[in-house]
């Protein structure tokens, strides 16, 4: 076999985030019957699924080309991912392949000795699998667009107050019509009407988005080339990581960890981690994710800093990144954050580029927390801002102020600010060490 390929190369190969969190608890060899690798570059395997027979996969390396009899229509699917991530942690044996996988092989081999510049996959028929996908998004929309009319017709009062049937009816549809993006931000829409005192105008606010979206996925012809990339990424279209890898804008910084934040939906653990540049000034996000019982990447330490090269997916405001290389670590002074001003001065801007942007890095310097008459924080100026009232704890950060300012790092939302990190000054004057709340 030729060298092997190291977990962030396979990864790179997904379709996309979910992929990649689906084929991770599949990498496991409980997961399968059988596995194998030979010569030249060629991986198989059978792994257990729901049906009655075992799915068949298989993958030739040197395209990359896969092969799987599982239904799904990405390419490669979650079992093609996780045995390609069993074979990079070295725990798939060298043998003959079964008949089932030679001869699709085999074919593989005999197309490429025929034409040894064929490209492996088919530009023709990628073309009509993206034609008939636009099509399938466009006529989910409709439907979409029909469904938001109905909502405002009938008037918010209708709007159920308890269940989920509601929302995950259209949210089936989007999934159906491959919006992805939609579905999920439908889904979300059901804990709205459990928000709280104001719940009908934010419910309103989000039909308004979601209208906005579809107009603008409609009109995309019209749209600036970046602009246009944010759109198609709302409505669930992915960009593979090696494109932002080949393609992507990269960025060289010394970057300083801010904060992270982890959550977690269908079993699923996505983490996010918040950077900011120290010469550039630029934030970045980075994402990564667990299933089971599998742990984040601690490589990026809270508080610290450190060089690196980091790629940009394409949009109208680039924020989600990739880390290309790594440096070392080392301790950080506290951020020069900003006022309260100044952070609502950078969402407003954030909002003109991407208005369906639902969270911004908050990096304050100066502020106190309070508690009464509500859970807030003050900057110098006596300008508050409110904390998320989802933020059931948030005794630490009171704790830690003990009515001192300090210096917060977080998350900003359209239902307040959730604060992720503090810098509190230290009892000889200077500023204390990140203190993850």
């Amino acid at each position: 076999m030729a060298e092997r390929w190291d977990e962030a190369r396979v990864l790179a190969q997904a379709p996309d985030a979910s992929s990649q969190r689906s084929a991770r608890p599949l990498a496991a060899e409980r997961s399968w019957l059988i596995t194998g690798a030979a010569e030249p570059e060629a991986l198989w395997g059978e792994c257990k699924g729901s049906a009655a027979a075992p799915y068949r996969t298989a993958v030739d390396l040197t395209g990359p080309r896969y092969k799987c009899s599982c239904p799904s229509r990405k390419f490669p699917c979650k079992h093609a991912l996780a045995l390609m991530l069993l074979w990079s942690a070295g725990r798939v044996e060298q043998g003959t392949p079964p008949d089932w996988a030679a001869t699709w092989l085999q074919a593989g081999a005999a197309r490429t000795a025929r034409d040894p510049a064929a490209e492996p996959a088919d530009p023709a028929a990628a073309q009509r699998r993206a034609e008939q996908r636009e099509q399938r998004v466009l006529s989910g929309l409709d439907e979409l667009d029909q469904w938001l009319r109905d909502q405002v017709r009938q008037g918010l009062a209708t709007t159920p107050r308890s269940g989920y049937q509601h929302w995950d009816t259209i949210a089936a549809r989007m999934v159906d019509a491959q919006a992805s993006g939609l579905a999920e931000r439908l889904r979300g829409l059901a804990a709205v009407p459990y928000s709280g005192p104001g719940w009908e105008s934010r419910l309103l606010e989000e039909y308004a988005l979601l209208r906005l979206l579809i107009t603008a996925y409609r009109r995309r012809a019209e749209l600036p080339a970046a602009l246009t990339d944010t759109v198609r990424s709302r409505i669930g279209f992915t960009v593979r990581q090696a494109d932002v890898l080949s393609a992507g804008e990269h960025v060289k910084d010394h970057w300083q960890v801010l904060a992270r934040r982890d959550l977690e939906q269908d079993r699923i653990r996505t983490r996010r981690t918040w950077l900011r540049g120290t010469l550039t000034s630029r934030y970045a996000l980075l994402l990564s994710f667990a299933a089971g019982g599998e742990s984040f990447d601690i490589s990026l330490t809270v508080g610290s800093e450190t060089d690196l090269e980091l790629a940009f997916y394409p949009g109208a405001l680039p924020l989600r990144a990739l880390s290309v290389t790594a440096g070392a670590e080392s301790s950080a002074r506290p951020p020069a954050g900003g006022g309260i001003s100044d952070l609502l001065a950078g969402w407003a801007r954030a909002l003109a580029a991407d208005p369906w942007l639902e969270v911004w890095p908050a990096v304050l310097s100066g502020v106190i927390p309070a508690r009464i008459p509500a859970p807030s924080v003050t900057d110098e100026t006596g300008t508050a801002l409110p904390l998320h009232p989802a933020l059931r704890d948030s005794w630490p950060l009171f704790a830690l102020s003990a009515g001192r300012p300090l210096t917060l790092a977080g998350e900003w939302t359209p239902r307040g600010l959730w604060p992720l990190t503090a810098w509190a000054p230290s009892d000889s004057g200077g500023q204390g060490r990140a203190v993850v709340l």
